[in-house]
């Protein structure tokens, strides 16, 4: 029987962090700017003094593939067994977690190959294609299968799992210590919860350094599996919709993460997707940010107050987005 995956050790994320210096920024965490209903929340004395969160932005999205997944590909490739890569490498991704592979399969110059769910976005899809890699795109529930059973017919070489994978949550983790470092006051921590290997990496990295913080996992409502399964104490299967929020959820949480989520996490904040498309527009118009749907999720959760008040951190996890989404988003329009 396969061993349970335990939480990363902080060993295990300072190593990540100086084997991933090379390739992956140290992101900035910078104050939400004042919305407008605050604003006027402030100057008409509506809400009571310390009641609104402050809410900080860990900006993922300017790493150079555009998503935090850079760190946990990187760091995981060079654990990899230098006779393993040589084969090539493969992973399955909506296209984030591909781009990172891919980025670092070009670099070290082997083949790359990609399984993308059929409703990932062009533009994931063609900065894959420039990075070098091959892509086979399938239907997504058999593409999610991917994730618990690690194989698809016709893959070659060294699978990288995008989640469970400790190399990749140590990578992940690095996020931890640098928010832990700019913000030493964060009360929460708001985290995009696809596979879990993001906000369970954070999550353990906070408990050996500051268990007081609580790190919250962000669905939404269209693909909260985790939500569910803490709600009935065990892996609950959910209907899921796929929307423009492409980079997280799915049917049901990943066997070898239940138990990881269950007991790192403080919870799962599930937001709507019209609240999702409100913070993507709010993140454009008053920070000039891009953030795709899985990186806003945070900061509209913060924004509805479900991580409660004080120093809360968002991790916007990613910026790939589709022009034309974002144009309809500008425009106060829900994509399809």
């Amino acid at each position: 029987m396969k061993a349970p995956l335990e939480p990363v050790t902080l060993e295990e994320v300072r190593a990540a962090r100086a084997r991933i210096a090379g390739s992956a920024l140290r992101t900035p965490l910078v104050p939400l700017a004042a919305t407008p209903e605050r604003d006027a929340r402030a100057a008409t004395g509506a809400a009571a003094a310390g009641s609104a969160p402050a809410i900080w932005l860990k900006l993922e999205n300017l790493q150079p593939i555009g998503s935090f997944k850079l760190r946990g590909a990187t760091n995981a490739m060079a654990l990899a067994d230098p006779g393993d890569l040589a084969r090539g490498v493969w992973t399955a991704s909506a296209g984030n977690m591909a781009q990172g592979v891919a980025w670092q399969a070009r670099r070290l110059g082997i083949p790359c190959a990609v399984v993308a769910p059929d409703h990932a976005p062009e533009t994931k899809l063609a900065a894959i294609r420039l990075l070098g890699a091959a892509i086979t795109r399938i239907p997504f529930a058999e593409w999610f299968e991917i994730l618990a059973t690690r194989r698809h017919e016709g893959m070659e070489g060294l699978f990288i799992h995008p989640v469970s994978d400790r190399a990749v949550m140590a990578g992940n983790a690095t996020i931890a210590l640098e928010i832990l470092e700019d913000l030493p006051n964060v009360d929460a921590i708001v985290v995009p919860y696809g596979g879990g290997g993001l906000s369970c990496g954070i999550a353990a990295a906070v408990r050996a350094l500051a268990p007081r913080v609580r790190v919250f996992a962000c669905e939404v409502e269209t693909a909260a599996p985790l939500a569910a399964s803490l709600a009935a104490g065990e892996p609950t299967r959910v209907d899921y919709r796929a929307t423009f929020v492409d980079g997280m959820g799915g049917p049901f949480v990943l066997p070898d993460m239940w138990p990881l989520a269950r007991a790192l996490l403080a919870g799962s904040l599930v937001t709507s997707i019209a609240d999702v498309a409100a913070a993507m527009r709010l993140l454009a118009e008053r920070q000039r940010v891009i953030a795709e749907g899985a990186g806003a999720a945070p900061v509209a959760a913060a924004l509805a107050g479900l991580a409660g008040a004080g120093n809360v951190a968002c991790v916007v996890s990613g910026g790939n987005l589709d022009s034309a989404r974002l144009i309809e988003i500008l425009a106060g329009r829900i994509p399809a």
